[in-house]
């Protein structure tokens, strides 16, 4: 009969996120990972797969956790310019605190993985894909309201700020001057 799992399953996989998140899928070893989630090799293994599989699941973590978190902040409350402005700041605020500036795991994740990389690519674009439909709607929403002056195709004025809110996300990394990441966001603002 097998032994139940002693462990916090989600606790542990929360863990191999942050360590994948700081370390890079290459950079991390298993020894990492039984560090970060307390588990010993075969545990680990036993409960989530090979290391790859691991990693997926990890960025799957960080979609629940992350992307869900930026969706929510373009749902919220406010006028549009405002939720898109706290998206933004959220971003450099969060990136630039963070002790290792690690950035976004869905990025990294898509500028590490080789061109090949069917999994990795289609689980980058699910939280790509979910960031845009949440712009989208917010700048439907501002346009109807006339609060966006937007005219023209307002998918491509999503994907617009997308790029720029994820050029802010990798300037995060080695740009330490605050002010100048916030003076993108405004200067994106007020093309709107």
């Amino acid at each position: 009969m097998a032994r139940p799992r002693e462990f916090d399953e989600q606790r542990a996989l929360t863990a191999a996120m942050e360590t994948f998140w700081s370390l890079g899928y290459e950079g991390t070893s298993t020894r990492d990972l039984c560090a970060s989630t307390g588990l010993g090799p075969s545990s680990l293994y036993n409960a989530f797969g090979d290391k790859r599989s691991l990693y997926l699941r990890a960025l799957g973590r960080y979609h629940e956790t992350s992307t869900t978190e930026q969706v929510a902040l373009l749902q919220g409350p406010g006028p549009v310019k405002e939720r898109l402005r706290r998206l933004m700041v959220h971003a450099v605020d969060a990136d630039l605190d963070e002790a290792g500036r690690r950035g976004c795991f869905t990025i990294n994740a898509a500028v590490e993985a080789p061109v090949h990389d069917q999994e990795v690519r289609e689980l980058a674009a699910r939280s790509f894909d979910q960031v845009t439909g949440a712009l989208h709607a917010a700048l439907a929403e501002g346009s109807g309201t006339g609060e966006i002056r937007a005219s023209g195709d307002l998918h491509a004025l999503a994907r617009r700020i997308q790029s720029t809110y994820y050029g802010l996300r990798v300037l995060a990394r080695v740009q330490r001057d605050r002010q100048a990441l916030l003076d993108t966001v405004e200067s994106t603002l007020a093309d709107l």
